[in-house]
Parts: structure tokens; C-alpha cells; sequence
């Protein structure tokens, strides 16, 4: 499973807190516990007003690259943000995100196809979110065109099938397991990625429902997510969960992490 560590994100308080304050320690840390637990991805979101959002983006992302090697990936709703931010990364991360919202890709692909970004991809478009598989699909199908066009391999992509709140789906999470099992039946390199909390909101002891949409959305096909590595039981699931699809030989993996107290009970 490919970690996006999500802690540093401006719409959570705490951070929103320690961004206006310029409390540099409070985000190091955050960034050196995200490693630590085994993040693939350190996420930075500021969250902020626009007319600040690029030079506060700088200021945590250099923050980060102080304490650790792990990878950035640069997080805004606003395309021109994230490609400004690339720039102040020591190391190619996640580009977070795109989609086929007006002209989005246009001003992304050209810029990132020849470099080894990684590219997190959501399946809406200009008529907003697609409320059926077939619709969201329909718009997979248009961006894969794109990717072609700017001879982007799948394997850089982050497919995000859009992952809503449990508690006004109608069909659980039935529609999102169709869209993760067909993109990967079209193409098994691509990853499949979300923000695995949403699927929680407004629902008590969230990190059980958490939990189990993250193992049945593995089966379906989930490889990649945003999500909190320093929640030990979900960590473990994962793992335990990779084991049992055969995706970790001997175990090993499982193993090792649990050794290394990623998962399970802390060393003394």
C-alpha cells in the first residue's frame, strides 16, 4: 500500500493553528511522525486564503524537507498552486491533484508529462461529481485519453474514485468497489488512491468505519491512500489485509513492520 501521510493539511485546526502562528516545530513534527510510521507521501495542504496560499505552501514544504527525504506530495484545489510548489521540492512526489474540471489538464500535463511526478487524479469533471460507476467512469475513460495524449503511463496516476460519506450512500460503498475493480481491470499498473477518512464524516468512533472501508476497498482493488499513518490498528489492517490477498510473501512485510513498531504493541 502506497501511505499519503494527510496530517499537515490547513483544514484541520490544529494545523490551521500552527500555520498562523508560524509554529515550525508543530509541523516538523508532524512530518517527522508521518515518516516514521511509514508514510510513502508526506501530503501539504495549507488551507489558507489564495493571496497567501503559494508562500505558505513554501514555508511547509521547506519545513518538511528540514526533518525528512520522504516525498511531497503538493496538495491544492487550485492546479497553478500545486505546479508553483513543485518547484520548491528537493525530489519528484505527488502532484495532488487534477481532473477533468475546465482546463486543468491542459495546464498539467504539458508541464509534468516529461518529468517522474506522480499525478493523484479525481474522476469529476465540469458537471461536477458523476452519481453512477457508469458515469464516473465515463469520465476515467476521458482522462486516460489525456494521459495518452501526453504519453503519460498509467503507472504514474492515482486514480481517486471519489470517496463519499457512508451515511447518506445508499448503496454503501457498492459503486466506489465497481469504479476501483474496472480501473484496475482496464489498467493493473495504475494505482488507486482516496481520502480514505471520508468515508467516516458525521459518523461516531470513526476510525472503526475507517477501517473497514479500508479493507474491502483493498479487495476491490485500493493501493495507494490518503490517510493517517500514525493510527496503529489501521496501519496493521492494512498489512494484515495485504497478507491475506497474497500480495506479502511469507508475510514478511507484516513482519517487518511490526518489528519496527509501525503496528502492534511499542517497544519498551
Amino acid at each position: 500500500m502506497i501511505i499519503i501521510g494527510e496530517k499537515i493539511n490547513g483544514s484541520i485546526p490544529s494545523v490551521a493553528k500552527a500555520i498562523a502562528a508560524k509554529d515550525a516545530d508543530f509541523i516538523r513534527n508532524l512530518a517527522k511522525i508521518q515518516t516514521e510510521a511509514g508514510a510513502t507521501f508526506i501530503d501539504v495542504c495549507a488551507s489558507v486564503d489564495d493571496d497567501i496560499e503559494l508562500e505558505t505552501m513554501k514555508w511547509l514544504i521547506d519545513l518538511v524537507q528540514e526533518v525528512t527525504d520522504t516525498p511531497i506530495a503538493v496538495d491544492s484545489p487550485n492546479e497553478m498552486t500545486c505546479l508553483e510548489s513543485m518547484k520548491y521540492c528537493n525530489k519528484p512526489g505527488l502532484f495532488n491533484s487534477v481532473s477533468m474540471e475546465g482546463k486543468k489538464i491542459e495546464n498539467v500535463f504539458p508541464v509534468i508529462a516529461d518529468t517522474k511526478w506522480e499525478i493523484a487524479a479525481l474522476l469529476n469533471d465540469d458537471t461536477g461529481i458523476p452519481q453512477t460507476a457508469e458515469k464516473r467512469l465515463e469520465v476515467f475513460a476521458n482522462l486516460m485519453a489525456k494521459a495518452k495524449e501526453y504519453n503519460i503511463d498509467p503507472s504514474r496516476f492515482h486514480i481517486d474514485p471519489l470517496i463519499e460519506m457512508l451515511c447518506t450512500s445508499e448503496d454503501g460503498i457498492a459503486m466506489v468497489e465497481t469504479v476501483i475493480s474496472e480501473i484496475k481491470k482496464q489498467y493493473p499498473t495504475i494505482h488507486v488512491t482516496g481520502a480514505v477518512s471520508n468515508i467516516s464524516f458525521n459518523l461516531p468512533a470513526r476510525k472503526i468505519v475507517n477501517q473497514a472501508f479500508t479493507v474491502l476497498a483493498m479487495k476491490a482493488g485500493l493501493d495507494s491512500a490518503i490517510l493517517d499513518p500514525t493510527d496503529q490498528n489501521l496501519m496493521g489492517m492494512i498489512y494484515a489485509t495485504e497478507c491475506m490477498l497474497g500480495e506479502d510473501e511469507y508475510c514478511m512485510e507484516y513482519i517487518s513492520a511490526y518489528r519496527e513498531g509501525i503496528f502492534g504493541a511499542k517497544k519498551k
